[in-house]
């Protein structure tokens, strides 16, 4: 383990210091598929006015070249900067190093790091004292709210990355327990539309590929939840040759599987047929003792939510007579009769865990979304307490310069076409 001195009073962990410059070169390659972000970072670097000059942004974000350039990005807008990681089994360790060592942006992240110094980690950046947090999973902003509530205080705002940490602040809202207002980055068109279905899509058969180098054409693989992660899974699933089940419990997004062309039924059924199983829920216990029981020799069970409580992992080892890994990111647990079931990436995410996450080009529009959600944040729009979208208009401004950046144009309506939509007078 390394320390550097950073931009607060505090030191950046990592690992390694001697992976920087790999980490640096990863950084840079996923900067060359981000024009939205470098442009950002560009506009910022030359600007008169940081947007961001004299704000502390304290960041529990997965730890990867990506996260990276959003932290460059900031600081170039004049923030003050402590990144921590979201998950122990995401962090790019060279990453770390050379957010530390090169960027000098304290970075509080190693991979596989235990339960204790993960927490550890966020208090650290935490002690930064933020003015506005930026969040995947809501772990960061719930230390904050039970353990760090002196600095409630003096935070502005926030924005969340992911599903799973809106439906905890959602939660917190609803009780009357969150203290200022986040913005569900999630939630912006120009996010869920494209990271949540492009990116989780094909980043968690990435995840299962690298994991278990099986085949999928004509495996049944079954997905747990049928959102926009589910759709993207189940697509790149079908596009490789697997028969698709889709298991739900909203009877809207049932229906909408049905029409894609995926057989539909109760989880207990799809159990009995699956070779391999993906939750994509954001719930807890989702695959569990009974389906456990009904499932085939050697069924391959893995994880796409953000956190490790999808697959009741404490059942399965209870039920296990012996357990081994077998792969690098391949845990095997027998049962009594003989069957074996086969857990990927101890039940985390497994495109982070067993691969490298999403790719670059769709993390530029969710991190665009968080950069300049974070620069509207800092100039105080007068929100009171509570979970809000991304404006529209910075949501369509992502959209915008990400055409721009691919040479894509697009129509424009006329101001007679303008007039008539906003219009009642003529019909028919």
């Amino acid at each position: 383990m390394t320390t550097r001195k950073g931009a607060h009073d505090g030191l950046g962990v990592c690992r390694d210091r001697g992976l920087a410059e790999a980490g640096r070169l990863r950084i840079e390659w996923a900067d060359t598929q981000m024009p939205v972000l470098a442009a950002i970072r560009r506009e910022w670097e030359t600007a008169s006015e940081k947007p961001l000059a004299g704000v502390r942004i304290a960041a529990c974000l997965h730890v990867t070249c990506e996260t990276a350039n959003l932290m460059r990005t900031l600081v170039a807008g004049g923030a003050t900067v402590a990144l921590a990681a979201s998950n122990p089994l995401s962090t790019q360790d060279d990453v770390a190093a050379a957010l530390n060592e090169v960027y000098g942006i304290p970075t509080y992240a190693i991979r596989g790091e235990d339960k204790e110094t993960y927490y550890r980690h966020i208090h650290r950046v935490l002690d930064l004292e933020p003015h506005i947090t930026l969040d995947d999973g809501a772990d960061l902003v719930n230390v904050l709210h039970t353990q760090r509530r002196a600095l409630l205080p003096g935070v502005r705002g926030g924005a969340e990355e992911t599903t799973t940490g809106v439906i905890r602040l959602r939660a917190m809202a609803a009780a009357g327990e969150l203290a200022y207002p986040v913005v569900a980055v999630n939630d912006a068109d120009t996010k869920h539309m494209f990271d949540n279905r492009y990116g989780t899509g094909q980043s968690t058969i990435d995840g299962i590929l690298r994991a278990t180098n099986f085949l999928l054409a004509g495996t049944t693989f079954v997905v747990v939840g049928y959102g926009w992660c589910g759709r993207g899974v189940a697509v790149r699933a079908a596009g490789m040759g697997a028969n698709v089940i889709v298991c739900e419990v909203d009877p809207v997004r049932a229906l909408e599987a049905v029409m894609d062309g995926y057989r539909v039924m109760p989880l207990r059924e799809a159990a009995r047929l699956g070779d391999i199983f993906v939750t994509v829920t954001g719930n807890f216990h989702v695959l569990d003792t009974e389906h456990f029981a009904l499932m085939k020799d050697g069924a391959i069970l893995a994880n796409a939510g953000h956190f490790n409580v999808e697959i009741n992992l404490e059942a399965l080892a209870q039920q296990a007579v012996a357990r081994r890994r077998v792969r690098e990111n391949v845990e095997e647990f027998q049962l009594a009769d003989g069957r074996r079931i086969r857990v990927l990436a101890e039940g985390r995410l497994v495109n982070l865990s067993a691969a490298e996450g999403h790719p670059a080009a769709v993390m530029d529009m969710s991190f665009a979304n968080q950069a300049l959600v974070a620069a509207w944040l800092a100039g105080d729009p007068g929100l009171a307490v509570g979970v809000y979208k991304v404006p529209a208009h910075i949501d369509r401004e992502v959209a915008r310069r990400k055409l721009e950046a691919m040479g894509i144009t697009i129509d424009r309506l006329t101001p007679e076409q303008e007039r008539y939509l906003h219009s009642f007078s003529q019909g028919t």
